[in-house]
């Protein structure tokens, strides 16, 4: 049973510069957890809605004293001294409380930060790891997942001429987690080598990565830049070794009317596609994320059904971890991934049914950062508890991104008989 004796937010700073809430929550037990919200800026038109001040005096608009409010008025109030089941039985009173389908009235991003809060309290109550109570409420086997570094920004992430958002390195052939971080954290190295080397001065975007301002514009010049970087670092490029992964984010540079435009070229869905393969021929990619805008379905089909059988697919704006819009993606043969993301759907049991959907559906999952984060490690447990066996948080810099990864090694090291590696779908 989890009995709730105080719940109180206020608010702090993202990774970012904008704000965000902390949420903590007590116990009669004298047990106290925080839960730290993360805050996207690449976001689906779909997703649950963040509750900002748009107060144009303070943070630009960007305050969230209203959400704060929400936590330590109503939700305080309805929550405080009740007994619960479970976690679970606190999301279905939060969502109940704000009765709305996107829960833009309290806001996604006070719900999400007390649901995340309640989760971690649930697991300590009952002497658990976070990862290993995930993983009994999901029925899910743990696994350690993956890690996919976004080395290079682009996109919403960063003031540069790449449109595509994200190029991420994953060591798919490491052996063990301690080994995918370093693979990732010298391939970075590596990475800064050459960049250098061209001149580029070594500013980051908002997940860590590099973001070059002057000699790389196309996507497939920074894929070539990759590879020679995997290769510097002692790696092999490919998927025995440290394969490539993308996040186009393809709704960033859809052209209105239709079409999209990549480096100032205009492009069809399908002259997108054949970009596509063609990258794939060329170089070891083997995901793509959000490769179309999310309006664009029958593009995603044609798509799918072009290059599922080759790379990974994942749906992010598109699906916005939605139980219910994953399964009609499903059934419209969109994709064939999930990226989840709790904040995107604002509770954690509605996330671990997102969970269920792809696992049922034989779609696989990769849990997701945002690009404004706290030093908050709870996507490190959920990853290993669903056992989806990918993980996305960022480069291995900064501290935000770092303490995701950080959390990762602990548990590899706490419990060595965890499998390691990437999971394929049926």
């Amino acid at each position: 049973m989890l009995r709730i004796a105080e719940v109180h937010a206020v608010e702090i700073l993202d990774s970012r510069a904008r704000p965000t809430l902390a949420v903590v929550l007590r116990t009669p037990q004298g047990l106290k957890v925080r839960a730290g919200v993360p805050s996207g800026a690449s976001t689906g038109r779909r997703e649950a809605v963040e509750l900002r001040d748009g107060d144009p005096d303070r943070y630009g608009g960007k305050g969230v004293s209203r959400a704060v409010a929400a936590v330590n008025g109503e939700i305080a109030d309805a929550l405080t001294g009740r007994e619960f089941d479970s976690f679970r039985e606190v999301d279905d009173a939060l969502r109940e409380l704000d009765g709305t389908e996107d829960k833009s009235r309290l806001g996604a991003n006070a719900l999400v930060g007390v649901s995340m809060a309640a989760a971690r309290a649930e697991a300590l109550l009952g002497d658990r790891e976070l990862w290993e109570h995930l993983a009994a409420v999901a029925g899910a086997r743990p696994r350690l997942p993956v890690p996919h570094f976004n080395v290079v920004n682009g996109g919403a992430h960063a003031d540069n001429p790449l449109d595509f958002q994200e190029f991420m390195v994953a060591p798919l052939g490491a052996p063990s987690m301690a080994e995918a971080v370093r693979a990732g954290a010298e391939v970075y190295a590596a990475l800064r080598g050459r960049l250098a080397g061209l001149g580029e001065p070594l500013g980051l975007g908002d997940e860590g990565g590099f973001a070059p301002t002057v000699t790389l514009e196309q996507p497939e010049e920074v894929l070539e830049l990759l590879v020679g970087a995997i290769g510097d670092a002692g790696y092999e490029a490919g998927r025995g070794g440290v394969a490539l992964a993308l996040d186009p984010a393809a709704s960033g540079f859809a052209a209105d009317g239709g079409g999209y435009t990549v480096a100032g070229e205009s492009l069809t869905s399908d002259q997108l596609i054949d970009r596509y393969e063609e990258m794939v021929d060329r170089f070891p990619v083997w995901s793509i994320e959000d490769g179309l805008g999310e309006d664009d379905r029958e593009g995603w089909t044609r798509l799918t059904a072009r290059l599922g059988g080759r790379v990974q697919l994942v749906g992010d704006d598109v699906f916005v971890t939605n139980p219910g819009i994953i399964a009609e993606a499903v059934q419209a043969k969109i994709g064939t991934a999930a990226l989840i993301k709790v904040n995107q759907v604002g509770t954690v049991s509605e996330t671990l049914d997102a969970v269920r959907v792809c696992r049922e559906a034989g779609y696989a999952q990769m849990v997701s950062h945002r690009s404004g984060e706290t030093e908050d490690a709870f996507i490190a447990d959920l990853a290993v508890g669903t056992g989806c066996g990918q993980i996305k948080a960022g480069a291995p810099a900064r501290g935000e991104r770092a303490a995701k990864y950080a959390r990762l090694l602990e548990v590899a090291d706490a419990r060595p008989g965890l499998e390691y590696g990437w999971v394929r779908a049926r």
